[in-house]
């Protein structure tokens, strides 16, 4: 790190000039030049604000007029052999203001999570690693729903793991289907308000989820407002986070007679994931392969999921299922991922930003007794209780904590 801030403080200007970075000096400043009898020289990024931190260090520059933040994550890997560091990233902080993000080592080779997270909401949970070092949240009020894809072996599995082990602190229903039996989620149980692991529990869940989310609209109809976080704290219902493990599983058929079955539960995702971001009902969809060959239904469900997480994938149309809609580079990125990297990931949302990612190891044993640990957070929800998971071992009364996540998200807003 010294040593690579010696090289930007002392080589800034001369790099900038290389690279292009500079534009023409303005009518005062050359006058100004030329009456001390100085070369004009043009005008560079101005230096704001440097701060070290521990993958690196960050840079605040002002840009100067004529000059466009692409220009300058465009010259993104000259600046990072210029200066000897490992990457280079470009953040736009406002009209005019960007943010360089220089890492000293491959931050998706060894991950580790930020020590401090700074989170903006009560339903906003890191999950994995950027590539400038900086924490991947899942932000629910931002993208209510998600698609995540990957093949076996990809670290999928991983990042479902650490999502379930991160949402199990916070007050919220936590819904799974698991149609392979519950064997992924099957030891999350004590934090699972419902559990299906066979298609037809699946169809029964989906319709309890659907009822669920009609009489939530008809107490929005009856306050007068059109989001759940708009109502008073005394009626507010508990959030709920529906994680499917193998979407395919719900498209699938094998004789005729479940086509019918297929049908309902696709079409009672896709109300979900249509309307039932306003009354606090989110989607974690996850699977292998993802492809308009799934049956009808399966674009647009992939439509209403607004984020996206990639990770390596046997096919190229699943890749292009996930990302092409947000950006071909994506694309490109998430199917050159290397299979001896499990946990990495391109990352993206509808607004066509993108990033890599890369989640931390978290093992199953721990994960389980992190649900176990919260087990005392899992919200009591009449309509989901047929589908309560049966534990073995008994343990604490289950509580309803509306209260305390609309005071967390009351003083967010």
């Amino acid at each position: 790190m010294p040593l690579a801030w010696g090289r930007f403080t002392f080589t800034y200007r001369a790099t900038m000039e290389a690279c292009g970075l500079t534009v023409a000096p303005s009518r005062v400043r050359a006058l100004m030049a030329r009456g001390v009898r100085r070369e004009v020289r043009p005008a560079v990024p101005k230096v704001r604000r440097l701060r070290f931190c521990r993958v690196g260090f960050t840079v605040r520059l002002r840009l100067p007029a004529g000059l466009e933040p692409a220009d300058v994550a465009a010259a993104s890997a000259r600046l990072r052999h210029a200066w000897g560091v490992y990457s280079v990233t470009m953040v736009e902080l406002q009209p005019g203001v960007i943010e360089l993000r220089m890492t000293g080592y491959d931050v998706l080779r060894r991950v580790r999570m930020p020590r401090k997270v700074t989170v903006s909401g009560s339903l906003v949970v890191p999950v994995a690693v950027r590539e400038d070092g900086t924490a991947f949240v899942r932000d629910y009020h931002k993208v209510p729903h998600a698609l995540t894809l990957g093949a076996n072996q990809s670290g999928k599995s991983m990042y479902l793991r650490n999502l379930i082990a991160a949402l199990a602190g916070l007050p919220v229903a936590l819904v799974g289907i698991d149609c392979k039996r519950g064997v992924e989620q099957g030891r999350f149980s004590p934090r699972l308000s419902a559990l299906a692991t066979t298609p037809d529990l699946a169809l029964g869940l989906l319709n309890a989820l659907v009822k669920l989310m009609e009489d939530r609209f008809d107490v929005l109809a009856e306050h007068q407002v059109s989001d759940m976080w708009e109502l008073p704290e005394a009626v507010r219902p508990v959030p709920v986070v529906l994680l499917v493990d193998e979407v395919a599983e719900l498209f699938l058929t094998t004789v005729k007679k479940d086509e019918e079955r297929r049908d309902q539960m696709v079409t009672q995702m896709v109300r979900l994931a249509q309307m039932a971001r306003a009354v606090g009902i989110y989607l974690e969809v996850c699977g292998q392969r993802f492809g308009s060959d799934l049956g009808r239904g399966a674009t647009l469900l992939r439509a209403q999921l607004t984020g996206r997480v990639v990770h390596r994938v046997n096919d190229k149309q699943t890749a292009e299922m996930g990302l092409s809609d947000i950006s071909p580079e994506a694309t490109m990125a998430a199917t050159a991922i290397a299979p001896d990297c499990p946990g990495t990931a391109v990352a993206g949302d509808a607004s066509g930003g993108w990033c890599r990612i890369r989640t931390p190891e978290l093992s199953l044993t721990d994960a389980t007794r992190i649900c176990r640990d919260f087990a005392h957070l899992t919200p009591d929800v009449p309509a989901l209780a047929p589908y309560r998971p049966h534990l073995a071992t008994p343990l604490p009364a289950a509580v309803d904590v509306p209260l305390s996540l609309a005071k967390a998200a009351s003083a967010a807003e």
